[in-house]
């Protein structure tokens, strides 16, 4: 099985190569891969190092709380943050909270002896699901300690199946998982593996952070300040169809501010074309001029997780594609969310569905259903209680980061 492993890994690695002339991804990765050993040139392993790796961008938001803690406590110690991917690293390449920012190598023998005596780690942790052979045979070589932070199991990994023994050999290389709930436990346990906290997700305590750090984005506050208000993060042509069509046939007092995952002009002229009421850009009006827009749509990056803030209901894109994005942005305000179908995969939208805080739909009369029971005119008792269940939510389960900090430093 490692022959059949390595032989993939090095497979990836000459499609990258393959690739790189035609897609930019790709071609990121392989010029970031050769960068990462120039750059550990200049680094200097002196002190304590802490090695945090993320996959991508969303894992690096369940890594980011442990790293802004260590941080913050911490001061003297180097922190080297990796990534897997371009969409992490190219969007968090100058985050300053790290010493060292790079791709990782490929999970090569060579490499993982290479790249561990270069930043000479104390510690390594690495975020959800990142199981790489070869790094974590050579840190248990070097008796350096790994911890699997925010880590999820499901039943149908390969971990978990009869002829996953190499696999689950990998696993037995980590001093400790703090996993995000019970069932990835008893699927540890099932497999003898007993070294595990249940911690819970490293991501609410970032997201009631930024909440609480939120600046006021008056433009925004002002158009939302009369009549109700729908903000849809992250949307989709999918998503916006929906909303579009709800937003035409709604009642005067209701408000659209959506923030699509595309801001590129191409897209947001597409998008102004869906509504047959007044529009608003953020990005060209002042907040006087917005007083006679039904919607406002954000046409800049960097907001989203601060205008959720101004809605009573929110509505979270990529259901109906890959997959939802963050809910957990708009649940820490209070407000209940609707997503697509395609939400199976994400925990936190199946335990807010569980609670009462999310909904899921996969039509528009499913959307319209929903939205016309939390905006009941006659009570606004299912929007509040809707509402209070995200909430609580959220708060129920911070406390992760604090509790590895606890036990490790």
């Amino acid at each position: 099985m490692q022959l059949l492993y390595n032989f993939g890994i090095a497979f990836f690695s000459l499609l990258l190569r393959i690739a790189a002339p035609f897609n930019v991804k790709a071609k990121q990765l392989l010029i970031g891969r050769r960068e990462t050993w120039q750059k550990l040139k200049q680094f200097q392993a002196s002190g304590k190092v802490i090695w945090v790796h993320c996959a991508s961008l969303g894992e690096f938001e369940q890594g980011r709380p442990l790293i802004e803690a260590i941080r913050t406590q911490f001061p003297a110690f180097k922190i080297v943050l990796t990534f897997f991917s371009p969409s992490g690293y190219e969007i968090r390449k100058n985050y300053n909270m790290a010493d060292l920012v790079v791709y990782l190598p490929a999970d090569t023998p060579s490499n993982a002896k290479r790249f561990i005596k270069a930043i000479n780690p104390s510690i390594a942790f690495f975020v959800k699901y990142e199981f790489w052979y070869h790094y974590y045979k050579c840190l248990k070589k070097s008796e350096i300690p790994v911890y699997s932070i925010s880590t999820i199991f499901r039943q149908n990994q390969v971990f978990f199946k009869w002829y996953g023994g190499w696999y689950r050999s990998i696993l037995k290389a980590v001093s400790r998982f703090y996993v995000q709930d019970q069932k990835s436990a008893q699927l540890l346990e099932q497999i003898g593996l007993k070294n595990y906290v249940v911690a819970g997700d490293t991501r609410f305590d970032r997201v009631t952070a930024i909440a609480q750090m939120a600046a006021e984005v008056p433009q925004v506050r002002d158009f939302a300040a009369h009549g109700k208000v729908l903000v849809a993060g992250s949307s989709w042509p999918a998503d916006e169809a929906i909303l579009a069509e709800y937003i035409n046939n709604a009642a005067d007092d209701v408000k659209l501010i959506i923030a699509p995952h595309e801001v590129h002009e191409a897209h947001i002229s597409q998008l102004e074309q869906r509504f047959k009421v007044p529009v608003g850009r953020f990005s060209k009006k002042d907040s006087t001029s917005f007083n006679e827009c039904r919607v406002l749509i954000i046409d800049t990056i960097g907001l989203l997780s601060a205008i959720y803030r101004y809605g009573s209901v929110a509505y979270i894109g990529g259901g109906f594609g890959k997959g939802i994005h963050n809910t957990l942005e708009a649940a820490t305000y209070g407000v209940p969310v609707i997503f697509g179908p395609n939400h199976k995969k994400f925990k936190e939208a199946l335990d807010l569905i569980r609670v009462g805080g999310g909904f899921a739909i996969e039509s528009q009369h499913d959307f319209n259903r929903i939205m016309e029971s939390l905006w009941n005119p006659q009570s606004d008792k299912a929007l509040k209680l809707a509402g209070e269940a995200s909430k609580n939510y959220v708060l129920s389960m911070c406390g992760a980061t604090p509790l590895i900090m606890k036990e490790l430093f």
